[in-house]
């Protein structure tokens, strides 16, 4: 099986041709979403970090953004910064044209002002976009894909059948010799032994049980036992009861193939075949992960529904709840029936021909809906 992508000069191969506009601080957001409003094909990356941020989160910050604009589904980048702020928008161009990338770095006070940024932005992006549609589709074979895991509004039929699902897509694609990366540490709570069996090493195996114990750290210095606590309101609503359930039925979406590295928030992996980001739970900085990691398409199991998106990077919802896929048709993209939960395989496969459908162009609920610009970056804190 092949897909139709489109060929970056770092050798990767991207499912969208985007311009990208990122603000490097919240202060730029307002900014960036005027500039990309401005133009067709730009889409803009909305967080609200930036400033006031402990040196380890500045860096974690500096590292994302420069990541996420060397996604393959982006073809050139807009940073626009305030000025004032401490982010390295210097060192995020860098970072981002060694990839081959155009980028383009405007900094408000400098300019003149959020009028006189947003006409200079404007006119960039255009050009950049331009030159962009000159780019036409190719085809490609499946190891050059790279999926993304989330789930998000979860109850007892995603550990059943949404995530089990996409496990199976992942371990086609590994098997095709293409990458996969998930996340939500904190959904690994309880069953983080069973990921370490999977380990290429005992050393990996060790990795993945020392960053659940330093979430578990960070929560405990808070005052927060998460081992000892319920899933959310909305996971017990929807019949999950502990923290161990929820995380066996996380952990699912990662498929059954070796764990081969673990890597920080904002990097990206260097190795082939399956990964997993330190990362959290909470779904939007977690999906900006993924695409930092480099996903090109990305697999979102919900039992009870959810619209959100990913920044850049076309978004499968999918969920085996059957009231969640008829009051939510809008937003949901695959239905995994229950009945046929034996054959998850199968399943898996028919999942899998619809991401290669969807790397080649066919737009996800999500994307139709724009709901795929407002994201979040993780920090660690306390925030200044």
């Amino acid at each position: 099986m092949s897909f139709w992508g489109y060929p970056r000069p770092d050798g990767s191969v991207g499912t969208r041709n985007y311009v990208a506009v990122i603000p490097t601080v919240v202060c730029a957001t307002a900014t960036a979403r005027q500039v990309s409003d401005n133009v067709k094909g730009s889409v803009p990356f909305l967080h609200h970090q930036g400033c006031a941020l402990t040196p380890d989160d500045l860096a974690m910050a500096n590292r994302t953004l420069t990541n996420l604009g060397l996604n393959p589904n982006i073809a050139a980048v807009v940073l626009i910064s305030l000025g004032c702020d401490p982010m390295d928008i210097d060192g995020i161009a860098e970072g981002i044209a060694r990839g081959g990338k155009p980028v383009e770095k405007l900094v408000i006070q400098h300019v003149g002002g959020t009028i006189a940024t947003v006409e200079k932005g404007t006119r960039i992006a255009r050009q950049m976009m331009s030159d962009a549609s000159r780019l036409t589709r190719q085809q490609f074979d499946d190891s050059k894909l790279m999926f993304g895991s989330e789930c998000g509004g979860s109850d007892t039929t995603s550990g059943l059948g949404g995530n089990p699902a996409i496990g199976a897509a992942f371990d086609i694609l590994v098997k095709k010799g293409g990458r996969a990366v998930f996340s939500e540490t904190t959904e690994f709570i309880g069953a983080e032994h069973l990921l370490a069996r999977r380990a290429v090493t005992p050393e990996v195996g060790e990795q993945i049980t020392r960053i659940v114990r330093r979430y578990e750290e960070r929560f405990l210095e808070r005052g927060v036992d998460m081992r000892g606590t319920n899933p959310t309101k909305g996971n017990i609503e929807g019949g999950l009861t502990t923290i161990e359930e929820k995380s066996l039925g996380a952990i699912s979406k990662g498929g059954s193939e070796t764990i081969q590295e673990i890597y920080e928030y904002g990097d990206r992996p260097k190795k082939g075949g399956l990964s997993i980001v330190d990362g959290p739970g909470f779904d939007a900085p977690s999906l900006t992960a993924l695409a930092a990691a480099g996903s090109t398409v990305m697999l979102f199991s919900t039992g009870r529904g959810t619209p959100l998106g990913a920044p850049f990077v076309p978004t499968i919802k999918v969920t085996a709840n059957g009231a969640t896929f008829e009051k939510m048709k809008d937003n949901i993209d695959f239905y995994v029936d229950l009945a046929k939960k034996d054959h998850i395989g199968e399943i898996g496969a028919e999942l899998y021909a619809e991401a290669l459908q969807v790397a080649s162009g066919r737009q996800t609920k999500a994307e139709t809906l724009h709901q795929d610009w407002d994201n979040g970056l993780f920090v660690v804190g306390p925030l200044a």
